[in-house]
């Protein structure tokens, strides 16, 4: 094999794969006989599929479908061959195997066509080397491409390296990202998806690589390729949870406002605000335990309550039951050597293990980012969720907390598997197990919820892969709190939701630091009223009237719009239950015949009827497009003529949002929670 450097490979070295023997027909799948082995063609509702060695990914579930095979008729032409299946015919050439792959007798993708002097392809259209398998594909010369998960710059991936690994981010300011998945599309209609549980870098037009082609390296020593085209971008999003699943949907208190912190100390200062909350009308219906605030730092995670501040919890959370709260509280899948569950989980073999010792892997914590404000962490064992047992004991721990009364988990962390020495169960490394992991953990915690929560399962996951979107919700990570973190939030949000993940949510105000920042606490949570889920959170109290009395007004005129927006959000999640489609739309994706549109990557559709342009920066302005048809803006029914760029100056307690003209609107009554009587709905405009 040949070695792959990362900044610039040296494509010369690279041997590229070709046929050594006759392609051959076997059932439903043909073989090609190549110096790398056998990779396997099969041709599906899900397109083409390339797959060569073997995994025991199936055990992960990532894949909700199994593809109906079609079969497959083989001919030959000199050196070129033509296998068809269904609406697909694949063309491929056997000295280097390269080929072009039609639908209905149009081109929907090929390998790269980057030229050298001297060979046909500069890039190797398929090839294995010591760092994985390597896929080259075309692109067009003004292509976009969309998708590979939760990324905080431009939406259009066009010129960008990017991997497909979840990171601890500590912010939303570099590449680096919570939330990853290994799918692409492009409006132009090819997608690709990967179906991996390894980490997969993708050079998106990436100019040391090549302007002109997708080229994509499979960090593992298997390859399981989807490549299909769809009509639009929807139907492509669409095509792509049938195959990795759709989201159910969230229980209607989780699109009521969620009320966090960083942290309330204790169950004095937790009540204190929760009593406050309700005496001032706040809309409200889920109050949140962080971390520190119900579990013993140097000691967690073990499912039990800090006794020196919560004795006997249950006088507690039913004050909060009283007045109409919902109550989440924090976990991660880390256990603390400090606590008694280390040893007899441990001792279980439910650990991730250290190859090096045959032991429980203790994980040591960074602490260089930990500073004055968060606590630094203990040493801690990391739960195994491919070991059968452990992923039954996790589960089921979650039972008393549910019979308490809590009713949302907020499942944080998950991005710990980074190190070639541990192992798990299953025989996968840590940075092949690193990925997926998150998906298993999410779906232990949804499954509890599922199993044991009164109220319908709901949790919000910081780090997810391919399959996480089936166990809803998300949220953005720990955004700095200045006006580029509201901005790149409002992109991991878009570009979620370009991936197949339709339900996100961001801090508002931003998690770090307790800035104070009145304009931009009120212009995150006007931008948020429009997300799948809303949440007021971050280092310091995030209550409205903890700001000045202009913020706390216009963030309350925020949240009662809110709460009138919830029938429609409700409507939106069925939709997306059945569509796959994002409940934030980014332009390309509600408007893929209005180029104009696409470039406009801060605004989007709020579901099919809301056209919503946030304000990132300070002082009131937004510049903004409409497209085609005329718009009437949102409440004041003022028409905006469509096809047509616009810059606003807003007041403080301004939205600039639109609805198309001949649309309507159903807008619920103004409550302070989900308890309360909604029913009663009226129609905009009249």
């Amino acid at each position: 094999m040949n070695a792959f450097e990362l900044r610039e490979p040296d494509w010369n070295a690279i041997e590229p794969a070709r046929l050594t023997a006759q392609p051959k027909l076997q059932g439903n799948v043909l073989v090609l006989p190549t110096q790398f082995g056998d990779i396997s063609v099969t041709i599906s509702q899900f397109g083409l599929r390339l797959n060569a060695g073997t995994t025991h990914d199936e055990q992960f579930k990532i894949l909700t479908t199994t593809p109906s095979e079609y079969p497959l008729t083989l001919s030959k032409n000199n050196n070129d061959y033509s296998v068809s299946g269904g609406e697909y015919r694949l063309e491929f050439y056997s000295d280097p195997f390269h080929f072009k792959l039609y639908k209905n007798d149009e081109l929907v993708q090929q390998s790269a066509t980057d030229g050298h002097f001297v060979r046909q392809h500069r890039l190797p259209p398929l090839a294995k080397t010591d760092n994985g398998w390597i896929l080259s594909l075309e692109l067009n010369y003004d292509e976009a491409v969309y998708g590979l998960g939760e990324k905080w710059g431009k939406l259009d991936k066009r010129g960008q390296l990017i991997r497909s690994y979840n990171h601890d981010a500590l912010g939303v300011n570099a590449e680096k990202s919570y939330k990853n998945t290994p799918y692409a599309w492009s409006p132009e209609g090819w997608n690709l998806f990967v179906h991996t549980a390894a980490p997969v870098t993708h050079g998106v037009g990436y100019a040391l690589w090549s302007q002109r082609a997708y080229v994509c390296l499979v960090e593992d020593e298997a390859l399981d390729v989807f490549l299909y085209q769809e009509q639009t971008p929807a139907q492509s999003i669409n095509r792509y949870c049938e195959l990795t699943g759709f989201a159910p949907v969230p229980p209607q208190w989780s699109f009521g406002v969620i009320l966090s912190k960083a942290y309330y100390k204790d169950a004095d200062e937790l009540l204190s605000v929760a009593r406050e909350v309700r005496a001032k009308n706040m809309p409200c219906d889920v109050i949140t335990l962080d971390g520190r605030a119900w579990q013993d730092t140097d000691t967690r995670f073990a499912f039990e309550w800090d006794p020196t501040r919560y004795a006997d919890p249950k006088p507690v959370l039913d004050e909060l039951k009283a007045m109409d709260f919902k109550i989440c509280v924090w976990e991660y899948p880390m256990i603390s050597v400090n606590n008694p569950l280390f040893a007899k989980a441990a001792e279980n073999g439910w650990l991730i293990k250290d190859k090096r010792t045959g032991k429980a892997y203790q994980y040591e914590w960074d602490l260089s980012p930990f500073g004055e404000v968060l606590t630094p962490l203990p040493e801690s064992g990391i739960l195994d969720f491919t070991h059968p047992d452990a992923y039954e004991y996790w589960l089921e721990s979650h039972k008393p907390l549910f019979e308490l009364g809590v009713d949302m988990i907020k499942a944080d962390f998950g991005e710990q598997l980074e190190d070639d020495n541990m192992i798990s169960h299953s025989g996968d490394s840590g940075i092949r197990l690193h990925n997926v992991y998150s998906m298993l953990y999410n779906r232990c915690v949804f499954e509890a919820a599922e199993k044991y929560c009164k109220t319908g399962p709901f949790l919000f996951s910081r780090s997810a892969w391919t399959g996480s979107q089936r166990f809803p919700a998300q949220w953005g990570g720990d955004p700095q709190a200045d006006w580029q973190g509201l901005a790149a939030s409002i992109r991991g949000s878009l570009a979620w939701g370009m991936s197949g993940g339709p339900f996100f949510a961001t801090d508002i105000g931003g998690f770090y630091k307790d800035t104070r920042d009145a304009e931009l606490y009120v212009r995150w949570a006007q931008a948020s009223v429009f997300s799948a889920h809303m949440r007021l959170h971050g280092i310091g109290p995030r209550e409205p009237w903890s700001y000045t009395e202009q913020a706390s007004d216009a963030v309350f005129a925020a949240l009662k719009l809110r709460y009138q927006l919830i029938p429609y959000l409700q409507t939106c999640a069925e939709q997306a239950q059945q569509t796959g489609l994002p409940i934030q739309r980014a332009m390309a994706l509600a408007f893929p015949d209005d180029v104009l549109a696409h470039g406009f990557d801060q605004q989007f559709m709020c579901g099919e009827k809301l056209l919503v342009v946030p304000c990132v920066v300070p002082n009131g302005k937004v510049k903004f497009y409409l497209p085609q048809g005329n718009w009437i803006r949102f409440p004041d029914k003022q028409v905006y003529e469509g096809s047509k760029y616009y810059e606003h100056t807003l007041a403080l307690e301004e939205m600039a949002i639109f609805v198309r003209e001949g649309d309507s609107l159903m807008l619920g009554p103004e409550v302070q929670h989900t308890e309360q009587d909604m029913s009663q709905l009226t129609a905009w405009p009249k």
